[in-house]
């Protein structure tokens, strides 16, 4: 399990004791390498060269994909003596990168001070690793400062129970990248957003084993949009972090059968949804200012979105939020679900004919509460909102699932978007009025026009239409 945490936490952390008086420090420095495209990294690969004194040790690790908190490798490790890799058969780089080996170099460097104390936790040994420094690659640079629990003998809850007590004293998120990635964005340009990743799923895999993978890739969306909303909010960043919420949820509502009588599933779900709540007023009001025009009117919602954005930031920063995510991930690798009789036989089915059942059973819902749409209420259209929602979000989970009928799906989820475009943008107009009239500004000569309700008949046609072809459009997982 990984755990950031700032430098001042981690000094308080060392100054509490809870780590224990001694423990064992290396200066250590890695040189990760690939070829100039990154090959290896579009693999899920990492190939690095890590120095402690006069030791130099080759390490190949292959990410688990879709893994959050706790990660799960397949590793090749050896001595070398000097600082150019050692590329042969026993390691998966040459069938990776083929002819291209020859032009694999160095990357990016890795310069950490590591201290590690073994300490014992309910009847489990646990080593636990600080790991301070930074990642170079030219003149760009990001600071590391992560705990890593590694779990050396007893039950996984150790794990959980010494986080919490952790967190108790200074707080700790849940860390969801590697060192490697750290320095493979040191590449790129800064990014402000992280929109969802596609989701390693295979045939191979158990309807328990692919929701453990969905929920994972959301968590790490919603951390990844959490720390930039943090340092830098913006709409943007609300957004996603709104949208990896979304996403989180959806997949319980999918795989609800998993765990239908689990009483952890009810609490974590009515703790994701507080957590939404606690982001959409900003979201609401992003959406009303975008409609204001410059004057008083525009500046009371600016200063009501400033507020709002604060309440985001109190949200996120409490132990409240850190654990939840805490709580997810003990769930998701170690709740009672996984070990429940009554459900063995839905955990255990394939997930590709899980996928298939869900789908058209979303399909049919979708299909069913948007007949006479355009008759249909506020109340009603918010419903087929939500089930276009659960459609979209299963179809893009479990695309990969049917990779042969790839033009049928993105025919399928492009009627979906535009059904979903025309939903999202009547929901705006039904919330705008609630929004007006708690900011208290309905009196305003300019609250009229934040409304928008002369556009509501376009688009509600515009949305039936979207419908009809979302019926008509063929099923990808058939």
């Amino acid at each position: 399990m990984k755990l950031d945490l700032t430098g001042a936490a981690a000094d308080a952390l060392d100054a509490a004791g809870i780590l224990g008086a001694t423990s064992k420090v290396r200066h250590m420095q890695a040189v990760y390498h690939d070829t100039p495209e990154q090959d290896l990294a579009q693999a899920g690969v990492s190939l690095r060269i890590r120095a402690a004194g006069d030791e130099r040790i080759q390490t190949i690790k292959a990410d688990g994909a879709g893994n959050t908190g706790l990660f799960a490798r397949s590793e090749w490790e050896r001595p070398v003596d000097g600082d150019a890799p050692i590329l042969d058969d026993a390691t998966p780089v040459k069938a990776l990168v083929g002819d291209r080996i020859h032009t694999i170099t160095p990357q990016f460097e890795v310069h950490v001070e590591r201290r590690a104390w073994i300490l014992s936790e309910e009847d489990a040994e646990i080593e636990v690793v600080l790991d301070r420094g930074e990642v170079l690659r030219g003149d760009r640079r990001d600071a590391i400062c992560e705990l890593e629990l590694e779990l050396k003998d007893g039950a996984p809850a150790a794990l959980f129970t010494l986080a919490r007590k952790i967190d108790d004293i200074v707080p700790v998120r849940l860390g969801v990248l590697t060192k490697a990635e750290r320095g493979y964005r040191l590449s790129e340009p800064v990014r402000s957003v992280f929109k969802a990743e596609p989701i390693a799923l295979n045939s191979e895999m158990t309807a328990a084993v692919a929701f453990q993978h969905i929920a994972q890739a959301c968590m790490r969306q919603f951390r990844l949009n959490e720390a930039v909303l943090l340092t830098d909010p913006g709409p943007e960043a609300l957004h996603q972090t709104r949208v990896a919420l979304r996403r989180l949820r959806s997949a319980f509502s999918i795989f609800r059968t998993l765990f239908s009588a689990d009483p952890d599933a009810d609490r974590l779900r009515g703790e994701l949804r507080w957590l939404a709540g606690e982001l959409g007023h900003a979201r609401d009001l992003d959406v009303l200012l975008a409609r204001a025009s410059a004057g008083a009117l525009h500046d009371r919602i600016q200063k009501a979105r400033e507020e709002a954005y604060g309440n985001v930031d109190s949200a996120l920063c409490s132990g409240r939020v850190r654990r939840l995510m805490l709580d997810l991930t003990q769930w998701l690798t170690d709740g009672p679900w996984l070990l429940a009789a009554d459900t063995q036989d839905r955990r255990s089915e394939p997930a590709r004919e899980f996928a298939a059942a869900a789908l058209e059973r979303f399909r049919r819902t979708v299909k069913k509460q948007g007949r006479n749409l355009g008759k249909l209420d506020d109340e009603a259209r918010h419903e087929l909102r939500k089930g276009a929602k659960k459609l979209r979000y299963a179809s893009e989970f479990f695309s990969v699932l049917f990779e042969a009928r790839r033009r049928r799906y993105q025919s399928f989820i492009a009627t979906l978007e535009e059904l979903q475009d025309q939903l999202g943008a009547l929901n705006d107009l039904a919330t705008a009025p609630q929004v007006v009239s708690k900011l208290g500004i309905g009196d305003d000569p300019g609250a009229d026009a934040l409304l928008g309700t002369g556009k509501r008949k376009a688009l509600i046609g515009a949305a039936a239409e979207a419908h009809d072809a979302l019926v008509d459009a063929k099923r990808f997982w058939r």
